[in-house]
């Protein structure tokens, strides 16, 4: 059995979709679980979401605002029913929780020991200005901890995975994959900031941090960023929700870094309330 497991990764890409995702439910049910066996299947999902992304993004496509007044497309949407649809297949006694769907209540999302949390489309903002910085993003939660992340960029042909105790991949726009880990601790640290969140806490924040470099970038990929040791810190001290965050902390976390909220203690999930409290995600760096 420590050969199957250990060949999943592998053999999963020798064969159809139908038949990977018979062999990860069948894997899962009858060895102990290892994150990496779901890693392979649930990349796949989020490839196949980017496709349909990148047909919305490629077009002439209309915006419209929710009630928060946050943007929305077809690309939302089309990413939603193709993820939602294959976890369900993959793993259909795990819930999922995704920000294009009506929320299930809170009596029965807090008996949810395990459930997917998904993001279609994060940086919608970025999506509609076409910076390519817009981001599929899937985690797996298990009692509040993000254990397992696949966060992918479509426009820029990268993605980013990891699980707990498994550690973190990129796979460059060339197609390369390696391994990640975060950097050491800087000198002079490298600030990510929000392109469409840079609000006053944040640039006091960032003011009282001292030497620093800022760096801008879009969506979930300010964690991806540290995660692969070319940024520092995060801070984040406006509205988040908790699908914008899971999948990029989980893959953060396997590459060595933390997301803890401001007295330090670790961003959780699963609340009752699914907006996230202010936090800093970091690797080797502290105020």
């Amino acid at each position: 059995m420590e050969n199957l497991v250990n060949s999943v990764p592998t053999f999963f890409q020798m064969l159809s979709s139908p038949h990977r995702t018979w062999l990860a439910r069948i894997h899962w049910t009858i060895a102990p679980m290892h994150y990496s066996d779901l890693l392979p299947e649930i990349l796949a999902i989020a490839d196949a979401a980017g496709v349909r992304v990148m047909g919305v993004y490629n077009t002439d496509f209309e915006v419209a605002y929710k009630a928060d007044d946050s943007p929305v497309t077809a690309a939302d949407l089309a990413a939603h029913n193709v993820i939602l649809a294959a976890l369900q297949k993959l793993t259909p006694d795990i819930p999922v929780l995704s920000e294009e769907a009506a929320s299930a209540p809170w009596h029965e999302r807090k008996h949810w020991q395990k459930f997917w949390l998904v993001d279609p489309v994060d940086g919608t903002k970025e999506f509609t200005r076409r910076t390519g910085e817009f981001t599929v993003n899937i985690a797996l939660i298990e009692h509040g901890e993000p254990v397992l992340g696949v966060v992918t960029a479509p426009a820029l042909k990268e993605a980013f995975w990891g699980a707990k105790g498994e550690g973190a991949f990129k796979r460059d726009s060339t197609g390369t994959i390696n391994e990640i880990q975060i950097a050491e601790q800087p000198i002079k640290a490298r600030i990510v900031a929000s392109k469409s969140h840079l609000n006053d806490e944040t640039k006091a924040f960032i003011e009282n941090a001292g030497d620093h470099e800022l760096v801008q970038v879009g969506s979930s990929l300010k964690f991806c960023r540290i995660a692969e040791g070319v940024a520092d810190v995060y801070p984040r001290l406006g509205p988040t929700s908790e699908w914008d965050t899971a999948a990029a902390h989980a893959i953060l976390s396997a590459a060595g870094g933390s997301v803890t909220m401001l007295d330090g203690t670790p961003l959780r999930y699963g609340k009752e309330n699914v907006l996230n409290p202010h936090f800093v995600a970091a690797g080797n760096w502290h105020l």
